[in-house]
């Protein structure tokens, strides 16, 4: 019986150890490091318009429409930029249905951008992301974006080139990180003059 005790007291006593350290004393130092070292990606990013207000966030995509935006990739999740309903459409490289709607996208990606029929259109285009809230598109998208946005805005090509500059995100040491992606979000609050 003294030994069911003794172990039934060690038990007891690892699990509160346990349930202080991992549910109370690492959250709040990783919380309290994350607010000393990098307070605005601790506090989810938020992008802020000219007057101060919460207008969502770098790491997630919200749809722009007009002539005037740069649009984002289309997106699957719930019935579009649904954070709540994060996910694609898990159609498959051979179902119809996705050759289909990728037509259509290029089609109207095209149309929309005064694109000739021959020029290619960048797959993230016409295509959702995995998680239909990926915030970025490639350079390429936003190149071949650029004139409809300049034109419309009554700006320079070349001012809207360096918003997209401005906008871009490079892989960490030139490698970590993936390819360069241009933040929509970002990009459109800086032609709106925004700043975060």
């Amino acid at each position: 019986m003294s030994t069911f005790l003794r172990e039934l007291r060690i038990s007891i006593v690892a699990t509160v150890v346990f349930a202080l350290l991992c549910s109370g004393f690492y959250p709040v130092l990783i919380w309290g490091l994350g607010q000393i070292l990098l307070p605005y990606h601790a506090n989810g990013s938020l992008a802020e318009s000219a007057d101060g207000t919460v207008v969502g966030s770098d790491l997630i995509a919200q749809g722009f429409s007009g002539a005037r935006y740069f649009h984002p990739r289309p997106s699957d999740a719930g019935t579009g930029y649904d954070p709540t309903s994060s996910g694609g459409s898990n159609l498959g490289p051979t179902s119809q249905k996705l050759i289909d709607t990728v037509k259509q996208n290029v089609a109207a990606y095209r149309r929309e951008n005064g694109l000739a029929d021959d020029v290619l259109v960048p797959a993230d285009a016409v295509t959702a992301s995995a998680s239909g809230l990926d915030p970025h598109i490639s350079p390429e998208n936003a190149r071949l974006q650029a004139p409809r946005v300049a034109r419309e805005r009554h700006l320079s090509p070349d001012a809207v080139k360096a918003a997209i500059e401005q906008a871009t995100d490079r892989p960490l040491f030139g490698f970590i990180g993936g390819q360069p992606g241009v933040n929509v979000l970002r990009l459109n609050l800086a032609l709106d003059g925004a700043a975060r």
